[in-house]
């Protein structure tokens, strides 16, 4: 029997119907959904941690303020006396110095380090290594007292007779000894990071320009190098900010520099805290001012990465300036059908 129906149906050509579908859903009543209220989500947990932060910062500025230790009159007489207003001047003379000749030296240790000859590699890491190895108190202190190890410096051929000959002494200052320290030891952290950058890169990039036939210098300035500096620039910047910091320590040398001054008037008149808080403002206003150089010199190298540039401080000031009216009026009036 159903070999004959199937027979039949094969020879009419009809086809069974198709199963009836379910009717569609009633529409949403609109009208009904916009009455609805919104019940945002409730943290208690994360309402406690901040209310339990904000007491304890209300306390330590409670302490700041009453505390007579801080001695906030003698802050206010040494934060732009003469002598500190040089001092400042002395350390970011020392972190020009330093950084310029790290970076340089830096960068031809880097080129090194990617060198094909083994030689330039082995002497690169080798630097690298030790330099990073030794502290930099301990490197300064080395550079100042090298005329203990060569008393004269001669130009003339290796292993062979010396044109002219002057005195250590006379050549090797203090002043030039720190910034020597300082740019010999930020040349090791500054070649690793260059390297970084550069390896960081995609070789495809480069394939693609040798097969265009650019010449290599070219691919390193055109192609290469902007696109290392997206991962150079973050991590120079925080060396920099590091040197600053770290030109503290010359004051083993009896070097005019901010930390020194502090010391030397802290010495003088016995106010310790007043004095290392003039020396702590002031590190943390520098560090500010190239803490937000930095930002704007990564949003520049930035603009090919990224289609929209992430906005400024200053952007991000009007904007929340300009939502506060929105959201300072009631919700029903922000929204279309709230209104009557």
């Amino acid at each position: 029997m159903t070999t004959a129906t199937t027979a039949t149906t094969a020879t009419t050509g009809t086809s069974a119907a198709p199963p009836s579908r379910p009717a569609p859903a009633a529409a949403l009543d609109l009208d009904r959904l916009t009455g609805l209220r919104t019940v945002p989500a409730r943290h208690p947990w994360r309402w406690a941690a901040g209310i339990a932060a904000l007491v304890v910062l209300a306390q330590f500025a409670h302490g700041l303020a009453t505390n007579p230790g801080w001695d906030w009159a003698t802050f206010r007489l040494y934060f732009t006396a003469d002598t500190i207003l040089r001092a400042i001047g002395r350390t970011l003379e020392l972190t020009a110095y330093g950084t310029v000749l790290g970076f340089l030296l830096g960068t031809v240790v880097a080129a090194m380090r990617l060198s094909r000859s083994a030689i330039l590699r082995s002497i690169a890491w080798a630097y690298v290594w030790v330099f990073r190895s030794i502290p930099l108190i301990v490197q300064l202190v080395f550079w100042f007292n090298l005329s203990y190890l060569y008393k004269r410096f001669g130009i003339g051929i290796p292993f062979g007779p010396t044109f002219g000959e002057v005195e250590t002494v006379g050549v090797l200052s203090a002043l030039g000894a720190a910034v020597l320290g300082l740019g010999l030891h930020q040349a090791a952290f500054a070649a690793e990071i260059i390297r970084g950058g550069i390896i960081a890169v995609d070789a495809g990039q480069r394939e693609a320009a040798a097969a265009l036939g650019i010449p290599r210098w070219r691919q390193g300035r055109r192609i290469v190098l902007p696109q290392a500096m997206r991962g150079i620039l973050p991590a120079a910047a925080n060396e920099v900010i590091s040197l600053l910091k770290g030109t503290s320590v010359v004051y083993v040398m009896a070097i005019g520099e901010l930390f020194y001054q502090a010391q030397v008037v802290y010495g003088r008149t016995g106010r310790v805290v007043p004095l290392l808080m003039v020396a702590t403002v002031w590190y943390v206003l520098l560090t500010t001012v190239l803490s937000v150089g930095q930002y704007y010199v990564e949003r520049h190298f930035a603009r090919g990465a990224q289609r929209t540039p992430p906005p400024t401080p200053w952007q991000r000031v009007r904007a929340l300036a300009r939502s506060l009216p929105d959201r300072t009026r009631p919700a029903a009036a922000r929204t279309p059908g709230g209104q009557s």
